[in-house]
């Protein structure tokens, strides 16, 4: 297949190939196997770790690779070609919880945990809970102050990354009163006394990323782990999730890519009425569309992410590529599934998998009806 139109500085262009040998190498050949036991081949994160990609905007002085949001997504994609699960692993420490310590945290957080991040350790992103999908700030979850420190009360869930996860960014109020206005966020370790993994959820997709739940359990977080202000919560939260979605949306197209590329294959060998199905010309429209329907998604991805490390409002554009994105990798991998045929219902082919997979972009951070709210407003002023 040929690059995408969106041109990539050199840089990139090694880092992307980089990553695609990795992604080819060594989560591919393992991604039925991670998906049948849902978890992750251990030797998966600490080759993430070891290229670098789990702290990919780091600063180079605190241990990271110092490259663009741009890269973490080209990573991203690139992986969930392989493996959506993977690729989810890496978005969340990048696009989330890294980008959201290097916003808002202090000197001495960042000096504290980001060398961690891209050293050895897993972050998570704790603001679900049971009661509060859509409306991601009717929370349940309390702080209160106590001396010097907060004591938090409650559960999270739908938590990415919480089996692995040795730091986590937990979303609790500290004034139920105060609406919005009392939501703060923490940086909680796994060792705080008090806070506990939970049930990890037995899931149609990205079956090898851990969701989890997690408990509060009069847990004790330092005041100095207070990331941002106390009730600035709700400004952390929904400023990182507009970044994150991006990331899903790389998610997406490389989740989409890897099921054209194995359907391209698939058509070349596969044989009726004594020739490969390629040269049927229904079987060429379909392939057609699905490319270029993954084309039109990748370049709203890039943009987004272009925009965003210009310094420039994306807020229309990342909800646009997330709710586009999604909607391509559910119909390609769905297409996929049927070029290969009846194969293409077994877990003996890629294709099948990759169809669950792409499920969840619709769902998680921010459904597609969040996305087109924020789009409608966006337009409408």
């Amino acid at each position: 297949m040929s690059e995408p139109l969106t041109r990539l500085s050199d840089e990139e262009a090694l880092f992307a190939d980089t990553v695609r040998q990795f992604a080819s190498e060594v989560v591919a050949p393992r991604a039925h196997a991670m998906d049948a036991a849902g978890r992750l081949d251990p030797e998966i994160p600490a080759r993430c770790f070891e290229l670098g990609l789990m702290g990919i905007e780091i600063p180079e002085e605190l241990g990271g690779a110092g490259a663009s949001f741009f890269m973490a997504c080209l990573a991203v994609e690139e992986l969930s070609r392989a493996d959506p699960s993977v690729g989810v692993f890496v978005d969340v420490q990048n696009t989330l919880f890294n980008n959201c310590l290097l916003r808002w945290g202090t000197d001495a957080q960042k000096q504290k945990y980001a060398p961690r991040m891209a050293a050895d350790t897993v972050g998570a992103y704790a603001l679900s809970e049971a009661t509060s999908g859509s409306d991601a700030f009717g929370l349940n979850a309390r702080a209160e102050k106590r001396s010097d420190r907060y004591v938090l009360s409650g559960s999270k869930m739908w938590i990415t990354n919480g089996a692995e996860a040795g730091v986590y960014v937990v979303f609790a109020t500290i004034d139920p009163t105060a609406g919005y206005k009392g939501i703060t966020a923490f940086l909680v370790e796994r060792e705080f006394p008090g806070f506990a993994v939970g049930k990890k959820e037995d899931k149609l997709g990205i079956r090898a990323s851990s969701t989890t739940e997690l408990l509060l359990e009069n847990c004790e977080v330092p005041e100095e782990n207070v990331l941002g202000e106390p009730g600035k919560g709700y400004k952390v939260a929904i400023e990182t999730l507009n970044e994150g979605r991006i990331g899903i949306g790389a998610q997406m197209i490389g989740c989409a890519r890897g099921a054209l590329e194995a359907s391209v294959g698939y058509a070349r060998e596969r044989e009726a009425f004594g020739k490969p199905i390629a040269e049927f010309q229904g079987i060429q429209f379909e392939l057609a569309q699905m490319a270029t329907e993954l084309e039109a998604a990748r370049l709203m991805v890039y943009n987004a992410a272009r925009l965003k490390d210009a310094g420039l409002p994306f807020l229309k554009e990342a909800a646009m590529a997330k709710l586009y994105s999604s909607q391509v990798a559910e119909r390609v991998t769905s297409h996929a599934v049927e070029i290969y045929g009846g194969y293409g219902y077994t877990k003996d082919y890629p294709v099948e998998k990759l169809w669950r997979d792409a499920k969840i972009g619709k769902i998680y951070e921010g459904t597609s009806n969040m996305q087109l709210a924020t789009i409608a407003k966006a337009l409408l002023g």
